[in-house]
């Protein structure tokens, strides 16, 4: 590999890291929006990246994928998908009330800032 191929791939996984720590750092019980996790981990618009590579982890992964929807709160997996049907499951085990395909994210949305000294 060249060294301009080794600094993408360098860019790549630091993007992951990145979502993966703040994705980590969500709490039960609460969601965030593609866009804001993206936002959030310093990735600016990356939305549908966010998407993708959420897409893309492990089914054994202890990340909580199942706490990031769309804008306004929808639920973008497919109810009746296994992802989809899992996602809601999850999310109502953790106390989140879904109502018509969507999360009141004024009650539920995670606001870290609000949380911090």
């Amino acid at each position: 590999m060249n060294k301009a191929s080794d600094a993408t791939q360098q860019r790549a996984e630091d993007r992951r890291t990145a979502l993966y720590l703040v994705l980590g750092q969500v709490p039960e019980g609460k969601v965030v929006s593609y866009g804001e996790l993206a936002e959030l981990a310093g990735l600016g618009r990356a939305a549908r990246w966010v998407g993708r590579t959420l897409s893309q982890l492990p089914a054994d992964t202890r990340l909580p994928w199942h706490r990031v929807l769309g804008a306004g709160g929808r639920l973008s997996l497919a109810l009746g998908t296994p992802s989809g049907d899992e996602q809601r499951a999850r999310l109502r085990a953790e106390g989140v009330i879904l109502n018509n395909n969507r999360v009141d994210m004024s009650r539920h949305g995670w606001r870290p800032m609000e949380h911090s000294g």
